[in-house]
């Protein structure tokens, strides 16, 4: 017999009632773990377990809540596709926090430093130090007491002091989208030696900055926030935003009563200089806090959810409703894009919600969770009339205006309310519910964002019409540094990724082209805001891998050029090419659009960005290495740094061979129509030749010219070492270095004619055709997009086979050339090259091959074959590009390691890609 409630039985039916009893049983959840859930947020303030940082790292804390681990996206070298890498522990956690169940985590602006915090308030910092998934212990949290008064109920990191590149929308304009780029400076209080700072509210009621010493050491002090009760001390949440000139604080008590804060973060010395530390070592910059005598206090308590629609909020029946609680409680600071700085006051949001349990009244339809807004304004004091009688000694007293709460109409849901995040550079407001909608909301208007309202104007990705498809619920969620892909921990601890999707113009099988050029545009905007934030981009590349065409990939590429306002022309010289800030991201992810997998060879339209990026490479690192020697040396180089210059040498004179190769082979090729402009400009659209790309486009061809200067300035500085003597290993890698060069079948004065020649060519095509510079971007252009060759470029093609070519094959050894192996380059497409690919890996940095590790068996068999014979060796992978670091590089004064930080390649491939640390070699 089956039991009375088992799936199928009817109440109702055993009373024979033809009518529902309503006996208001709780409904039944179907998302597993909700319950807890929303207990936690109404009792924990801060309890965020998973965060994802803005250089790509994703951290989440286990479902015992003892360890916490670490994921990031990464495209996978055997298919190219990207996806969430596999879970990597962050040992020292579980052992800093000594047992103590981990409550919240956060990464700083940055996204660098990753604060957790535990169930007694205790905190630990980790930084990423060379991969995302190797992050090092910075603070322990044995430095704080255990005590449950310490718990922390708000938290926030101070802004670092820097000046960035933003853009505020994209607004078409004559048929062409129009970007506004402008420069955003940094908010609110700042370190003033540019280190890390942490502000947290305790549930006791105190104000604590940890913050981070010039030294690497960490400090802190703590402050009472002013209260007017002892029951107001004990606090169940806090928010804290950073404003000009300080930072707001809101909390809310046991008592339900919400105060409002103004404070500041004040320095001494508040300038401080690196150069301070010579007279007075330990004299670092030392904070205090300066509260402002602006608190407000209101009752947080909802009020009759039954209002009239349109009634003022402010005029509202002042009945409450005991069954709400608060779980959710942030202030939602201005758009950090906007070019006018911040234009409105922060406002104060907070989420109440019914228990999913709890019974309310039959006759009330309450909502899951109630959205109640406060905004914070400047009024001005009112005094009694009679003091209008007092005559004042002085004159033209000015009294500072007081600091006002005007609550606005609340918005009710009938879901309840998980996650609050202001995504897009604080441009949209993503609400989820635990349904699994995640809805989108103008910030300053809280109007719903659900698609193209305006086709001529983009502000961000959700007005643009992206959204999230529905999916698994999730019971916690962290946006990505674009906030187009989300990961989410389910009930069981389990992760899933959820990724925005778009018609892109698509409207029941009709195109729409305004909304696929708005989809293109937000895409653009949101990866332009990336570059100029310097932050990771991988989740917009994530979408356009996966979701947009190969021709609307171009066109993405175009406007991004564009919307950097990158000018292609390098047609005259420039030294700044090197230190460009955005023109390597542009190249890295036009590379990385066209990636297969690691064993086959790019398209050609990739190939063309990815070998600039390694021209560039080769010539920062040329010349930073002569700036170093040339500079106050009381050392020499270390091997290492000298090994890195010994492999890049190589590559370096192998690929002006492989050039010069190309291009011989190329002018026999096309010799008969060399003298036919028309036959030749028809060869050249099937001709698929990246030397000959390389040397047209000027932006690389000015590379070459950098790379041929290095090689002269590296052979000319042996006779400079006599105040520092190279010895063993160094002076072996250096010999090799000028032997290499000495060894060339073609010397460098001869590549530098070469290139000269060219540039001449070229410039005369486009002199001889009335191109001035501003029609040269258009074909330098479609070089760098679309690896083809513009009509006016075809001139200058003729010349450089008719007769630069020709004229240097006096001075070359053709058959060295001719016979050299070529395909350790990683640029071949010929079937050598893709064996090299699939037996070899080559060091991305040092330009050294790296054979798969084999075992040693004692013998001299292996290292006659030319095996390397180690151990295994901790290698690093590069997770755009999927290329090799080998060796850790672990910090000390060498100049290796300190030409790979100023090159930025401890975190950071040559592509931009970030590092992911592989233990065993694959």
């Amino acid at each position: 017999m089956p039991m009375m409630m088992d799936d199928g039985i009817n109440v109702d039916d055993l009373f024979g009632e033809p009518a529902s009893l309503e006996l208001a049983l709780p409904p039944a959840t179907t998302t597993k773990g909700l319950a807890q859930r929303l207990d936690e947020l109404r009792l924990l303030g801060c309890c965020q377990k998973i965060a994802w940082s803005r250089q790509g790292c994703i951290a989440y804390i286990t479902h015992d809540s003892s360890r916490v681990n670490l994921r990031h996206l990464e495209c996978r070298p055997s298919d190219g596709k990207w996806i969430l890498s596999e879970d990597t522990p962050l040992n020292p956690v579980a052992e800093a926090h000594g047992g103590h169940p981990l409550a919240h985590l956060s990464w700083n602006e940055l996204g660098s430093e990753l604060a957790v915090a535990d169930s007694s308030g205790r905190v630990s910092i980790y930084n990423i130090a060379i991969g995302l998934n190797s992050l090092a212990g910075q603070r322990q949290a044995i430095y704080d007491a255990d005590d449950d008064g310490g718990q922390i109920v708000g938290m926030m990191w101070l802004n670092i002091q820097r000046s960035v590149h933003a853009f505020n929308q994209a607004a078409k304009v004559q048929g062409r989208w129009a970007y506004s780029p402008f420069r955003r400076r940094p908010i609110g209080p700042l370190h003033p030696a540019g280190k890390a700072a942490l502000v947290c509210v305790t549930k006791s009621g105190m104000i604590r900055l940890l913050y981070q010493n010039p030294d690497a050491r960490w400090a802190e002090i703590s402050a009472e926030l002013k209260t007017t009760a002892y029951s107001d001390r004990l606090l169940t949440h806090a928010a804290i935003g950073a404003v000009q000139g300080g930072i707001v604080i809101a909390t809310h008590s046991a008592c339900e009563k919400l105060c409002f804060y103004r404070a500041q973060i004040n320095w001494t010395p508040a300038q401080w200089d690196p150069s301070q530390l010579k007279h007075a070592p330990n004299q670092f910059p030392v904070p205090n806090f300066r509260f402002m005598h602006a608190k407000v206090e209101t009752s947080s308590s909802v009020p009759s959810v039954n209002r009239a629609e349109g009634q003022n909020p402010n005029d509202a029946p002042q009945s409450t409703n005991s069954l709400y609680c608060l779980t959710h409680l942030d202030i939602i600071m201005a758009a950090h894009d906007n070019p006018s700085g911040m234009t409105t006051n922060p406002w104060i949001v907070a989420v109440f919600s019914i228990p999913p349990h709890a019974v309310p009244d039959p006759s009330q339809q309450l909502p899951s969770s109630v959205i109640v807004r406060w905004q914070l304004e400047s009024a001005p004091p009112v005094l009694h009339p009679k003091f209008d009688e007092v005559t004042s000694k002085k004159n033209n007293v000015q009294v500072k205006p007081k600091t006002a709460i005007r609550r606005l109409e609340d918005i009710q849901c009938d879901k309840y309310v998980l996650s609050i995040d202001q995504t897009e550079f604080g441009n949209v407001l993503a609400i989820t519910y635990d349904d699994s909608t995640i809805t989108f909301y103008d910030p300053k208007t809280m109007a719903i964002l659900n698609g193209i309202d305006d086709a001529n104007t983009v502000t961000s990705l959700a007005q643009a019409g992206f959204s999230y498809p529905p999916d698994t619920p999730g019971l916690y969620i962290g946006f990505s540094p674009s906030g187009c892909i989300a990961m989410t921990l389910d009930g069981d601890g389990q992760t899933q990724l959820r990724v925005m999707e778009h018609t892109y113009g698509v409207v029941n099988g009709i195109p729409d082209e305004s909304k696929l050029s708005a989809a293109i545009a937000s895409l653009t905007l949101a990866f332009c805001r990336g570059c100029g934030s310097e932050l990771n981009t991988d989740d917009i590349l994530m979408i356009l891998r996966r979701q947009v065409s190969p021709d609307d990939q171009a066109t993405f590429v175009n406007e991004v050029y564009r919307a950097l306002a990158v000018n292609c022309n390098f047609t005259q010289e420039n030294d700044k090419l090197m230190s460009h800030q955005y023109l390597p991201r542009c190249l890295s992810i036009q590379a990385a659009l066209g990636f297969k997998d690691k064993y086959k060879s790019r398209s050609f339209a990739s190939n063309v960005p990815w070998t600039i990026l390694q021209l560039r490479h080769a010539s920062v690192l040329y010349a930073l290495f002569l700036q170093f020697i040339k500079g106050a040396q009381t050392e020499p180089p270390d091997p290492d740094a000298l090994r890195i210059l010994l492999g890049n040498t190589k590559w370096a004179l192998d690929f002006l061979h492989f050039v010069l190769n190309d291009l011989l082979d190329l002018a026999d090729e096309l010799e008969d129509v060399l003298d036919d402009q028309e036959a030749l400009a028809q060869k050249l659209k099937t001709t698929t030749s990246l030397p000959l790309v390389i040397l047209l486009s000027s932006m690389s061809r000015a590379f070459l010219r950098f790379i041929c200067r290095g090689l002269r300035g590296i052979h000319g500085i042996h006779t400079g070492y006599g105040a520092a003597p190279l010895s063993g290993d160094a002076r072996l890698s250096y010999s090799e270095v000028c032997q290499t060069i000495d060894a060339s079948p073609v010397r460098i004065d001869v590549y530098e004619k070469f290139v000269a020649g060219v540039d001449s060519a070229v410039r005369h095509g486009y002199h001889a055709a009335g191109f001035g510079d501003a029609e040269r971007p258009g074909p330098e252009r479609e070089l760098l997009v679309n690896a083809r060759i513009a009509p006016v470029l075809v001139p200058a093609v003729a010349t450089i086979l008719r007769q630069t070519v020709p004229a240097l094959k006096p001075d070359i050894d053709r058959l060295a050339i001719y016979t050299a192996d070529y395909s350790w380059l990683g640029l071949g497409t010929d079937r050598r090259a893709e064996m090299y690919r699939r037996s070899r890996d080559v060091d991305i940095i040092k330009k050294i091959p790296v054979r798969p590790v084999q075992v040693s068996t004692g013998g001299a068999g292996d290292s006659a074959k030319g095996f390397v014979v180690a151990h295994h060796q901790p290698r690093r992978r590069c997770v755009r590009c999927c290329e090799i670091l080998s060796g850790m590089y672990t910090p000390r004064p060498s100049l290796s390691f300190r030409m790979l930080y100023k090159l930025g390649y401890v975190r950071y491939c040559i592509c931009g890609g970030g590092w992911t640390l592989e233990t065993d070699a694959k």
